[in-house]
Formats: C-alpha cells, structure tokens, sequence
C-alpha cells in the first residue's frame, strides 16, 4: 500500500486555487465581491487579452490596513466570519477568506490600498504565493488589485482556457450581473483599452438594465414589487410577447447575490404559463430578499447555488410576484408599421408644391446683380443636378423680368409678374392676396374612447377578425381569443363538467405522483377527473372531463398529477394543462365558418376584456394598429 504523505504548503495553495480560480471570471467576481463589501460607490474593472495578462480592479471603499495587507493574502483569513453562529446569519458577499489567496498563488499580484485612518497607504506585491514587497506608498482612499500573468506557475491549466474573445465576454457577463445587483455603485469595464459600459450609480436598476442589457431590452420589461409571507421580490420581468428562445436572459440576485436557483426559475416560468408562447422563456432581473438565516449560501465554492429553508415558500412568493406584475403591467400588443424613407422630392403634398411653386416666381425687385439669388441651393455644397435646374430656373425668370420691364429696388417687397398689367379701380382697392407656404399641423392622436361603438370590418383567412373602435384597427384570432375566453371561464367554475367512463381506468402512478394523486383528488374532482386509490402506487379513474372524453385518460391523469407534484402546491393552478386543453377542443376552430354576429359579440367580449390578452398556451389573441401609424405609414403624415 503506497504510504500517505502531507501535501508540501505550495503544492496544497495551487490545489486549493483551482476550486475557486478557474478563469479570469472567477478572479473578477471574487474581487469585484470584496469590492462591494468594502461599502465602494465606484468600481472599474479593466482586463486586456480576455484577463489572461491584465486585470485591474480600482475601488474607493474602506481600503485594508497596513498590519492587515500581509495577512489579507492568508487561507481563510477574513474579517466577516467570528463564529460558528456566524455562518448562519451571511449578510456579505465573500466570507471564506479563499479570493485573495487563491489568485496570489496562481498569479502575479500587486496591490494599492489605503484606509481613511492612514496618512499613506500601502503597496504590496505577491507572486505564486510568496510575498515580494510590502512599502509605504502615495494612493487614493481605496483599493486597486492588479492581476498579471494568471496561470503563469501552471502551464497545464493554460490550455483548459478559450479563446480572449471567450474569456473577456465571461467576464463582462460577471460585470454585467454585479453592476446589475448593485444599481447604487456606479461601475466600469474597459476592455482592452475600451470603454465597454458605464453605469450612474444613482439607484435606478431599469437605467443600469438600460446600460448594461441594452436600449431594446430594458423598455420590453414591466417592474416588479412584491411581499409574500417575509418575502421581496424585485426586479423586472420581460412582457409576454418579449420571451426568448433560451434561459440566458434569466439573472436572479438573492439578497444581492448573484445565484442560479432552479426554484425562482420554475415560479417565473410557472407564473408565465398562460401568457408566454410554447418553447418561449422569459428573460428578468429579480432580486429576491429573504431573512438571511433562511438561506445557506455555503454550498457551492463559487457561491452560486444555495439552499433554502423552505422552498415552497419561495416559489409561492416568486410566483405571485410575476403574476401579478404581469396582470397589472402587461399591454395588448401593437403593430408598428416599419417607416419608409421618403425620395427627396416627396417630402410635400400637393399644396404644398404649388404654394412653394408660386413663392418661387415671386422674387424681390432689387437686388445687386453680381449677387445670386438662389445661394442656398445653387453653392458647391448642392447636388450637381439641383444646382443646374434652379440657375436655369433663374435665367427664365431673369428673362421674363426683362420682357415685364420689371425693377428691382428693395429685396423686402415681393411683386409677381402680374403686377405689370393695369389694375381697375376695384382691383386697387383691394390688395392682392399672395400665396405662400403654409406649416402643416401635425394631427392630433385621438384619445381612446373605451365607450366608443365597435364597427365590424370583416374576416381575413376564416381566422382573423378585423374591427374598428376609436382610432384603433384590431385584429383579433378567433380561436385563441374564444380558447382564452373559455379558458377563464372553466379557472372561474367551481367544478368542470365531467362524464363518467363505462369502465374505470387503473393507472399507475410512481412515487411522488401517486401521494400526490391522493392528496388532491378533491382537487382533481373540480377539473372533472374522479380518481381513487386503488392500493400499490395505482389509482382508478372513473370520470374525465367531458370535452376530453375520447382522450388518452392515463396520460391525462400522469400529466396532471405531475404538475401538482412539480409545483408542490395546488393553489398554484397545478390543473392548468387541463383546463388549457378543455377550451383548446371546446373553441371556435380556425378555417371554419362562423357568422358576422359571433365575430362581432367575440370582438366585443376580447376588447373589452384587458385581461384577454394571450392564449393559454402563450400566444397573442389580438393586435393593434394605431390610425396614426397607418398615416405615417402611408406618407400622410411625417
């Protein structure tokens, strides 16, 4: 048996280092931590080659003594854990004392800091873990850690990193999130000698959203605000009509720390169930605030994953959080013709034209004859072939002047060429009108009338009706606004209708499913499947929904029972895939013939209803375009 030897201190750093040092990223989230639980209200974090060779990161926080620099690059050395009864109340960021001492032994590292107290601050540099230089040194209040050459000590982690461009988007995506959870300190990121984003630090998380996610991202999204049983919930979530393909844009902060929780996950989506499209995840920025004694925040090294005391607590708050941003910030969806560029010469209706036209002929009387009257239009800065078309422009009117005997004598009065001729008395006494330009008035939106009476258009495709109501066109699909409609009427029902079978189906149901097959029968009855426990994990179903009477019963049952035991709650609308597939065989069909007076009273019963706005299964019931938009569109307004 080979014998067992103690791990050299050097050897047992660079062991200890890859846990929590993995790529430049890991370096930046640890420190950009320290930064943050040092009270900073700036932090800039500057990489070049993707934080390989270079990574600064300069705070203005408390800064770290002088007597403590040495020993800030120690194994566990921290200043935020005394006890054992500490780790349960973790109110800081980094606690382990792992981040400085990790990096130190896989880089080069020097650091400039000082405290408020101390008249100097002080410069120290470490490199793979041995201390180099400990001095005296002129800095501002703060803390600059610059990381050199990570990985130069351990040749062979070096191929396990990506490319720059890889590894400087990890940690822009680090940045990006800390900046995000902390909207009162105002970050910077430069890469490689770029300023990436900046953000204000005045508090403001949609104007941090805006900074760092961008312009299109920041106005899809609807605030929310929510207390539940001793839990907050904030943040903003996407629309419904916003969801993306992927989980990507799914961030949640957990008392301002940065963790994947699949729990906030699943109540966002459940949350999102009636509204969002089939294969569609919402994208949101949720902070949650739970007691900090409610939460283990220590098991993971990263930090990223944590338990909770009570999840069914959270998932309940999470969930009624959105649903309810949802319901009170949602708005029906518009269309929005794309404008078209107009050619130069159709920036003016018609009347415009000719006015201008007639303001043209009309030119002052005296003007210095070297002097062009057509300056603006005919320098060198014009397009050749306007230039030419108004000099000849010039030389016809020159010439017809020439012909009316016409004088010029003050650039103020305008004379047209009629005023050669002889007038009549009459003609004297009245003076002439001339004709110039007038500025068009921009036409006023009306305001939505909800009284205003419906108008019935017409059906395009056998699918979509078309009305009118105020200045708003909409266009409705009858079988996802008859389907929605249904829908809310069957949550409504006390029970569902249901059929008895002629024969009772015995399913078989596994583990959780079969408890919770049990446990909500009465539930269950209400959405129509009576069900009862037949012994050994089996359960026999003696009525189904009368709508889904010629449907797959055991699938029915297994889908449904395992939404009640996912959720882990049936008040959280754990029956929905049934009641979304009773209205989906119960409502109007697409394709199919359906009179004028349906699609009028269905039109009615969806415009008037603010919360008929999606199909169960996510997609929209109607859009709207604005009279305005259609004008624009067509050039009748700019």
């Amino acid at each position: 048996m080979p014998s067992i030897n103690v791990l050299p201190r050097d050897l047992a750093e660079l062991i200890a280092a890859g846990e929590v040092v993995e790529r430049p990223a890991s370096v930046v989230k640890e420190t950009v931590e320290n930064s943050i639980d040092a009270g900073a209200r700036h932090i800039t974090v500057e990489i070049a080659r993707g934080g390989v060779t270079y990574i600064r990161i300069t705070d203005d926080g408390c800064g770290i003594s002088r007597d403590d620099v040495p020993k800030a690059f120690l194994r566990h050395a921290t200043s935020k854990i005394n006890t054992a009864e500490d780790l349960d109340r973790i109110m800081t960021l980094g606690f382990r004392g792992e981040a400085l001492a990790a990096t130190a032994a896989v880089a080069r590292v020097e650091l400039f800091t000082k405290t408020a107290e101390e008249p100097l601050g002080t410069h120290y540099m470490i490199e793979g873990g041995a201390e180099m230089l400990c001095e005296e040194s002129g800095c501002p209040e703060g803390t600059t850690l610059v990381i050199r050459d990570l990985f130069y000590n351990i040749p062979a982690r070096m191929k396990f990193l990506k490319k720059d461009a890889t590894e400087g988007a990890a940690v822009k995506a680090i940045v990006d999130r800390a900046a995000l959870s902390n909207p009162q300190i105002a970050f910077k990121f430069i890469r490689d000698g770029e300023q990436v984003f900046t953000t204000s630090g005045n508090g403001d998380l949609q104007g941090a959203i805006y900074s760092v996610l961008g312009r299109e991202f920041a106005k899809s999204l609807i605030p929310v605000d929510y207390q539940y049983d001793g839990v907050g919930v904030s943040g903003f979530v996407s629309k419904p009509v916003s969801c993306k393909a992927s989980r990507t844009g799914q961030i949640t902060f957990l008392n301002g720390r940065l963790v994947m929780s699949k729990t906030v996950m699943a109540a966002v989506e459940q949350a999102y169930k009636n509204s969002a499209m089939v294969g569609k995840f919402p994208a949101f920025v949720l902070n949650v605030s739970v007691p900090f004694e409610a939460v283990d925040v220590n098991v993971h090294p990263a930090k990223t994953e944590v338990r909770f005391s009570d999840e069914k607590r959270i998932f309940s708050a999470v969930h009624y959080a959105v649903k309810s941003a949802i319901a009170a910030g949602d708005t029906r969806p518009e269309i929005v013709p794309t404008a078209q560029k107009k050619p130069f010469f159709m920036h003016m209706d018609a009347a415009e034209y000719r006015q201008s036209a007639v303001a043209f002929e009309e030119k002052p009387k005296s003007a210095p004859k070297d002097t062009p009257r057509f300056e603006r239009l005919s320098d060198q800065n014009t397009p050749f072939f306007l230039r030419k078309e108004f000099i000849e422009a010039e030389k016809r009117l020159a010439e017809k002047e020439r012909a009316l005997n016409i004088t010029r004598e003050s650039d103020e009065e305008i004379v047209s060429p009629a005023a050669a001729e002889p007038q009549t008395d009459a003609q004297k006494t009245e003076p002439q009108e001339v004709l110039r330009p007038q500025e068009k008035e921009e036409p006023q939106e009306a305001e939505y009338d909800p009284k205003a009476e419906i108008l019935f258009i017409g059906e395009a495709f056998s699918t979509y009706i078309i009305v009118s109501r105020g200045e708003s066109i909409f266009l409705i699909d009858k079988h996802a606004a008859h389907e929605r409609l249904i829908y809310n009427e069957l949550k409504g029902r006390e029970t569902i209708e249901s059929q008895p079978l002629l024969e009772p189906v015995a399913v078989r149901l596994e583990g959780d499913k079969y408890i919770a097959a049990i446990d909500s029968a009465e539930l269950l009855l209400r959405a129509g499947i009576e069900l009862e426990d037949f012994g050994d994990g089996t359960v026999l179903v003696r009525a189904v929904p009368a709508a889904l009477a010629r449907e797959d019963v055991a699938a029915m049952v297994e889908e449904a029972v395992t939404s009640i035991s996912e959720t882990g709650s049936v008040e959280l609308s754990a029956l929905d895939d049934i009641f979304h597939t009773v209205s989906c065989k119960a409502a109007i069909k697409a394709g199919y013939i359906t009179s004028r007076e349906e699609l009028l009273s269905l039109a009615k019963r969806v415009i008037d209803n603010p919360d008929v706005m999606y199909c169960p299964h996510g997609r929209p019931v109607a859009f709207e375009i604005k009279r305005r938009e259609l004008e624009r569109h067509f050039g009748r307004i700019q």
